[in-house]
């Protein structure tokens, strides 16, 4: 897991009084912040907003916060709730009421705010993941020359874990069911905690302007892999909303073992950024990404596609557009791959594989 963002404290509230119903939660430099209501108490018909400074992002709470009338929402076990995280370095909090009351009417104690690039880096210690040259691109360079590639690449989301961390996830199968790793998250409240993040990539090729996208939060943890993170480490698990996301299609598991030599791609968001493809191995048109061994051992293949921190939970896609294998472990030559059909051995009960 990838530390892509910081824990901040704040005493701010919004009230009933005049000029009291709008909140700035800013931290400048920020690539997005999560704001936490730590007390919610809004007259009947009333409700608060968690805006983007442009506006083009905004969530909406009422009193019984649910699901199917306002906006998603996170929690962490404690009292209260987390509001869906608006991209950029503010979070506008506005109260909304349709008749005189007193007294206070929300309570922010807390936010996460986005690291930028450079405090990624400085934050986290990267193994040699990125083999030779960097040949990973946006997805959208690829949406004329390979197609197919782009468009399985819709079902892969950022996955922003309990407000500060960040993996990549993935919807398998037919129903509401997504894979992730293990050593992202592995609990039910992790699960709770975390956002997930589809569409997030860039409108034009090395255009660095990615939409926020489409954002569900976790719903229940369906199961985990055992043994180590060497090993399968996998998660299964669903979202809300799901109806949201299922226009962004879905990807399938193989359920037989890959070969030596196998042509593949990796989508996902390493160093949590917008989504790239890794296709080719080191230039653009070249050699493109092969399988270097099928049974590098008992639980993994592995490749030297490009690949960082983030890309954790990425799918290993194979010619046919299967996940061959769950990305989890880095290090040059030999970047390392669950193998997916030893996975699908022991949750296909829980998916519909197609």
């Amino acid at each position: 897991m990838t530390t892509i963002g910081e824990l901040r404290t704040v005493d701010s509230s919004l009230s009933y009084a005049p000029n009291g119903g709008t909140q700035i939660i800013q931290h400048p430099g920020a690539t997005y912040v999560k704001v936490h209501f730590s007390s919610l108490r809004l007259a009947q018909g009333d409700y608060v907003t968690v805006s983007s400074r442009d506006g083009k992002e905004s969530y909406r709470y009422d009193r019984h916060l649910n699901r199917a009338t306002g906006s998603d929402y996170t929690t962490d076990g404690q009292p209260g709730f987390w509001a869906m995280s608006v991209e950029g370095d503010t979070a506008v909090v506005t109260l909304h009421s349709s008749r005189p009351s007193r007294g206070s009417a929300a309570t922010i104690d807390r936010f996460w705010r986005g690291y930028d690039r450079t405090e990624i880096a400085a934050h986290n210690f990267s193994t040699q993941s990125v083999c030779s040259t960097d040949a990973r691109r946006d997805v959208v360079c690829y949406q004329n020359s390979h197609p197919t590639e782009y468009a399985r690449g819709r079902a892969v989301a950022r996955l922003l874990i309990s407000g500060g961390g960040l993996c990549t996830t993935w919807r398998v199968g037919n129903t509401n069911r997504m894979l992730t790793n293990k050593h992202c998250f592995s609990t039910q409240s992790a699960v709770s905690g975390s956002e997930m993040q589809f569409n997030y990539q860039c409108a034009t090729c090395g255009g660095a302007n990615p939409g926020a996208g489409t954002k569900v939060s976790g719903a229940t943890l369906y199961r985990v892999s055992s043994g180590g993170s060497n090993q399968l480490d996998y998660t299964l698990f669903s979202v809300n909303n799901f109806a949201t996301i299922q226009g962004f299609g879905t990807l399938y598991l193989a359920t037989t073992a890959t070969s030596n030599g196998t042509r593949i791609y990796v989508p996902g968001h390493g160093d949590g950024s917008a989504k790239r493809l890794s296709i080719y191995e080191d230039t653009q048109n070249g050699a493109t990404c092969a399988v270097r061994n099928a049974n590098y051992n008992t639980w993994n293949i592995s490749y030297s596609c490009d690949t960082s921190g983030g890309n954790s939970g990425s799918p290993v896609l194979n010619a046919s557009h299967r996940v061959i294998a769950l990305h989890h472990l880095g290090g040059c030559p030999s970047n390392q791959g669950a193998k997916a059909h030893l996975i699908y051995n022991e949750i296909a009960s829980l998916i519909d594989n197609g």
